[in-house]
C-alpha cells in the first residue's frame, strides 16, 4: 500500500480516457455527434430512480465543506485541499470538473478545514460522485486501480490515527470488488485483528458518475452506493477526519462534487422550531431543473411528513447563489421549485397544499463570497403556511 499506509479506505474506480467522453487532464471534453450516441439509455435512470427511493440515507443539516471545483484552474492543485503525498490536480472527465490522480496514478489528499484533525462531530455525512468507465477491452489503461477513503482519530496511535477503511478496486479484467473494514469501540490498533470487523460485498457502481454517501451517527457507520446500501455498521469507532488516496496503473482516479454535513434533525422538529425546512439535499443538474436521483431521498422524507401531518401546506421556494445573473437565476429557481411539487404530486401529495415560488439569489443566508456559503445559499425551503 505503499509508503503511505491509509486506513479508513474507500471506494475506487476506473476513469479510464475513453475519447469520446471522458479527457485527459488539460483537455477539454469534445461535444461530438459519437459522444452524443454514447450517452446512457433512460432506462438506467429510471432504475436509479428506484434504487434511491428504497434508501434511508438522511444527508447532514449543516454544510461544512463542499467543492464542485467549478471555479478552479485546469491543471492546477484544487484551492480547498491540502496535498499529503503523491500529485493530484484539477482535471475534466465527463464534461465535468474534478479533483485528479494523474500520471503513476499515487496521491493523497484531504479537505482544507481549520482543525485537520477534528472537522466531522459525533454525526455527519460525507458524499461524493465518482466516474466509472470500463476498461476491460482498453489494453492502454489495463491494470488495478483503488480509490480510497480513508478515516481516522487521532486518539488512536497506529497507521496515522486510522480507524478502519473501505476501498473499491477496479481489476484488469473490467470486474470490481469493494471491502469495507472498522475498528469496533473496544478493538485494539491492530487493523484486521480479532476485535474489528471486515467483509467482502458485491457493489452496485456502473458506467458513468455514481454517487456514493456515508453517514455515522455517534456509532453507528452506513455506506450507499447509488442509494443502495451495502455498509451497515452498528458499532464503530469514532472517526474525527478523513483523507482520500488513489494508487493505480497507468490511470487516473477522479472525484466530484464533494459535500461533508454535520447533524440529522428530525424534519418535524426542524419544522417546529422554525417554521420551515432547509434541505440541501435536493439538488440539481447544472443550470438546469432537473432533479438528480439522489433527491428522491429526501423528497420522498417530506411527503411522508405531509402524509402524516395532512394539515400541513408548504411554499416550496427555490434558492440560488449569486453566481450568474438574476434574468437567468430567477427563472431557473421558480422551474426547480414547480419541479419539486411535481415530484411530491408523484408521491400522493395534493397540488392544493403545494406552492413552488422561485426565490432566485434574492435571499441569501450566508455570504456568497465563499465557497461554504454558495453551498448554503443553493437550497430548497419549505415553508410552513
Amino acid at each position: 500500500m505503499k509508503k503511505f499506509l491509509v486506513i479508513f479506505a474507500l471506494l475506487a474506480l476506473v476513469c479510464a480516457p475513453v475519447e469520446a467522453r471522458s479527457t485527459r487532464l488539460g483537455d477539454k471534453a469534445k461535444d461530438t455527434p459519437e459522444s452524443k450516441m454514447e450517452q446512457p439509455a433512460k432506462a438506467p435512470q429510471t432504475q436509479a430512480k428506484t434504487a434511491y427511493a428504497k434508501t434511508d440515507f438522511v444527508p447532514g443539516d449543516e454544510i461544512i465543506f463542499e467543492d464542485n471545483f467549478e471555479n478552479e484552474k485546469m491543471g492546477e492543485f484544487p484551492s480547498q485541499w491540502d496535498l499529503m503525498e503523491g500529485y493530484a490536480e484539477v482535471g475534466e472527465v465527463d464534461g465535468r470538473k474534478v479533483i485528479a490522480f494523474t500520471d503513476d496514478g499515487f496521491g493523497t489528499v484531504q479537505p482544507l478545514m481549520k482543525d485537520q484533525q477534528h472537522f466531522l462531530g459525533d454525526v455527519f455525512t460525507v458524499e461524493y460522485d465518482v466516474f466509472v468507465a470500463n476498461s476491460k477491452d482498453d489494453e492502454e489503461w489495463l491494470g488495478e486501480q483503488t480509490i480510497e477513503l480513508a478515516f481516522g482519530n487521532p486518539d488512536v496511535e497506529n497507521h496515522n490515527g486510522g480507524v478502519g477503511w473501505i476501498y473499491f478496486w477496479n481489476r484488469c479484467d473490467g470486474g470490481a470488488n469493494i471491502r469495507w473494514e472498522f475498528q469496533k469501540p473496544n478493538g485494539g490498533d491492530d487493523i484486521g485483528g480479532e476485535k474489528n470487523l471486515s467483509f467482502d460485498v458485491d457493489t452496485p457502481l456502473t458506467e458513468g458518475w455514481n454517487h456514493l454517501a456515508f453517514s455515522f451517527n455517534k456509532r453507528a457507520f452506513k455506506g450507499y452506493v447509488n442509494g443502495l446500501r451495502v455498509i451497515n455498521i452498528p458499532n464503530a469507532k469514532v472517526p474525527s477526519h478523513f483523507w482520500i488516496t488513489h494508487s493505480g496503473e497507468y490511470k487516473f482516479g477522479c472525484l466530484s462534487n464533494i459535500r461533508i454535513a454535520k447533524g440529522a434533525v428530525p424534519l418535524y422538529d426542524r419544522l417546529m422550531n422554525d417554521g420551515k425546512i432547509i434541505s440541501y439535499a435536493i439538488t440539481f443538474e447544472t443550470g438546469k431543473a432537473d432533479i438528480k436521483p439522489e433527491s428522491l431521498v429526501e423528497i420522498s422524507r417530506i411527503a411522508k411528513l405531509m402524509q402524516e401531518n395532512p394539515d400541513l401546506v408548504f411554499e416550496v421556494q427555490g434558492h440560488c447563489d449569486a453566481t450568474g445573473s438574476d434574468k437567468v437565476n430567477d427563472p431557473l429557481s421558480q422551474k426547480r421549485a414547480e419541479a419539486i411539487v411535481d415530484a411530491l404530486v408523484e408521491q400522493g401529495i395534493a397540488r392544493s397544499r403545494l406552492t413552488p415560488v422561485g426565490k432566485g439569489s434574492h435571499e441569501p443566508i450566508a455570504s456568497n463570497s465563499t465557497d461554504e456559503g454558495r453551498a448554503k445559499n443553493r437550497r430548497v425551503e419549505f415553508v410552513k403556511k
